[in-house]
C-alpha cells in the first residue's frame, strides 16, 4: 500500500524518487525545488523542500479502521484549519520549500514510486520569513512531525522517513539569521 509520501507502508522503503537521464536519482524535495523555481520572485533561491501533509492525513488514508480514520481527519482539519488561521495554506499532499525570503507551500500531485508524481502544480500560499516564528522536526515513527509557528499559529504537519526534515529546519534558521530585521 502506497502512502501520499510515495512510501510503501509496512516495507520502510523510500521510493520517491525520480530517475534522471543518467542513471541518478532525484528525491521528492529536490523535485519539488525544481518545481518551484518557476514561482519565485527575482533573486530569490529554493535553499530547502520536502513533501508534507497535515499531521493525522497518513493516519486518516491508511488505516484500516473507521474510528483510527476519523481521529486522522480531524487531526488533520485542525491543522488545516490552525494554518488558515495564520495565511499559510496547509494541503495534503503539499510541497514545502524554504528560500532566501519566505516560506511557500505548493498543491503537488500524490508522490508515487519510481520518480512519478509530486509534480508542482501551483503556488498556495507564501509568508516571509519573518512572519514564520519557529519550525522545530520531532522523529515520529516511520517519519518525522514538523512543528510550525507562523503570525502566532502553531500547526503540526508530516513528513515520510526520508525527507530531509532537519535540513529544512536548519535551512530556515540559517536564512533567518541572514535576513535583515
Amino acid at each position: 500500500m502506497q502512502s501520499h509520501f510515495g512510501l510503501t507502508l509496512g516495507s520502510g522503503v523510500q521510493d520517491c524518487e525520480k530517475t534522471r537521464s543518467r542513471g541518478d536519482t532525484m528525491k521528492a524535495g529536490e523535485k519539488v525545488m525544481e518545481g518551484a523555481a518557476a514561482f519565485l520572485e527575482d533573486g530569490e533561491q529554493a535553499i530547502a523542500g520536502i513533501v508534507a501533509a497535515a499531521r493525522g492525513n497518513t493516519l486518516a488514508k491508511a488505516s484500516p479502521a473507521f474510528a483510527a480514520r476519523e481521529i486522522g481527519l480531524r487531526q488533520a482539519g485542525k491543522h488545516v484549519e490552525a494554518g488558515a488561521e495564520a495565511g499559510f495554506v496547509v494541503a495534503s499532499p503539499m510541497g514545502l520549500v524554504i528560500t532566501n525570503r519566505r516560506l511557500l507551500s505548493f498543491k503537488i500531485s500524490a508522490p508515487l514510486p519510481m520518480g512519478k508524481g509530486g509534480d508542482v502544480k501551483e503556488l498556495l500560499s507564501a509568508v516571509p520569513l519573518e512572519a514564520v516564528e519557529e519550525i522545530k522536526v520531532k522523529r515520529l515513527l516511520v517519519g518525522k512531525t514538523l512543528t510550525l509557528t507562523v503570525n502566532g499559529q502553531t500547526f503540526k504537519l508530516e513528513a515520510g522517513a526520508g525527507a530531509d526534515a532537519g535540513g529544512l529546519v536548519e535551512a530556515f534558521e540559517g536564512a533567518r539569521a541572514a535576513t535583515p530585521v
